[in-house]
């Protein structure tokens, strides 16, 4: 059952992606970075997670770390913040925690971005373990060292890149998960097929009665399939000068109507609106054709994601495109198909050709 990926770092092994349907091997896989025996670990979640995990956790931890400190978030992107952050900051200092302590992400995205953003900046920079409970940050998140919180309605602004020492994926815990959460996970997992394998994109059509239930090896294979790809790319392109940002692929509309929906609609669901209007956009510009929109349309529905919102004002969602952090000068950085399965960077769009994307989403 359990799966292994390397991923390298300046074309030398830096960590381990792991995946297992249990958190057996947890002790023995932080072992094998480095002995943490005489030192502190602080397990942060959220408010959700506890609930679930964290005492589990904690016993786990206990076999790797001298002491285990936790420290728990209010749940909700609405927390995502740097108010938090100097929360933990203080809680650290308070705690004693020097350059031999590390940290343990226990969540979904929103609890990996900011406790690697706290590694990556507290005492310029402590370890940090990601274990990712959540479907989107198991098979995204969690991979590539992008840590960040958000500037008061503006995604992901300030952060920085700090790669984790290891990332263990229990993917049992995948079954705890709302709809709503399964469904943000498969809008990022259908994004690696249509900017990267064809073959997963096809793969997730013809396997998703298979999926839907929850199947153990087809749950499996596909976060070690989307781990596989998001590894690759970022190997190729670990600060985003290039191929990393295909990634965004969806993300740059997706995330204006995430932040106009006052973070009502959960991230995943706005990246599969935000990859229907690329891949409008796409076939406008003649790269796919309208039978291959259409599958693409079909194939995110299939998971129970959204294609539209109920947003109103185009010109409102343009102009939030606008302060995205993706831009370049005063153009907006926007990931295309060339075809499906093989994504490009298009940084010549015109406000017209952006509406008609945005307006077919509404």
């Amino acid at each position: 059952m359990a799966k292994e990926l390397i991923v390298n770092y300046d074309n030398k092994p830096c960590y381990s992606i792991y995946i297992d349907n249990s958190y057996d091997a947890f002790c023995d896989k932080v072992n094998e970075i480095s002995n943490f025996k005489k030192s502190k670990t602080c397990i942060v979640t959220d408010s959700n997670v506890a609930n679930i995990y964290l005492n589990n956790m904690v016993e786990f931890a206990k076999n790797a770390f001298e002491q285990v400190f936790t420290f728990i978030i209010p749940a909700g992107e609405a927390n995502k913040n740097l108010s938090q952050i100097e929360k933990l900051y203080e809680y650290l200092i308070i705690n004693h925690f020097d350059r031999t302590d590390s940290l343990i992400a226990l969540g979904g995205g929103v609890v990996g971005d900011m406790t690697g953003y706290t590694a990556a900046t507290y005492l310029r920079g402590i370890n940090f373990i990601q274990v990712p409970t959540t479907l989107l940050s198991q098979a995204d998140s969690s991979i590539g060292g992008k840590t960040g919180v958000d500037f008061n309605q503006y995604k992901n602004m300030v952060g920085a890149f700090h790669m984790p020492k290891l990332v263990y994926i229990n993917t049992s815990t995948i079954k705890t998960l709302s709809d709503e959460l399964f469904q943000c996970g498969m809008g990022e997992i259908i994004k690696y097929g249509l900017i990267r394998n064809v073959h997963y994109y096809n793969w997730l059509k013809d396997n998703h009665k298979e999926i839907l239930s929850l199947n153990d090896d087809y749950l499996a294979d596909m976060v070690y399939e989307s781990c596989k790809i998001k590894k690759n790319v970022v190997e190729e392109d670990p600060k985003e000068q290039s191929i990393r940002g295909y990634l965004n692929f969806g993300h740059t509309i997706g995330h204006a109507i995430e932040k106009l929906s006052d973070f009502k609609l959960y991230h995943g669901q706005c990246v599969a609106i935000g990859m229907v209007a690329a891949s409008y956009i796409s076939k406008e510009l003649g790269h796919i054709t309208n039978d291959e929109y259409e599958d693409i349309i079909n194939t995110i529905k299939l998971y129970n994601l959204p294609v539209k919102c109920s947003l109103s004002d185009s010109h409102a969602i343009l102009q939030a495109t606008k302060s995205d952090k993706k831009m370049i000068g005063n153009k907006v950085k926007f990931i295309l198909l060339k075809s499906i399965g093989d994504a490009y960077i298009n940084t010549n769009l015109t406000e017209k050709e952006l509406l008609g994307a945005i307006e077919e989403v509404l």
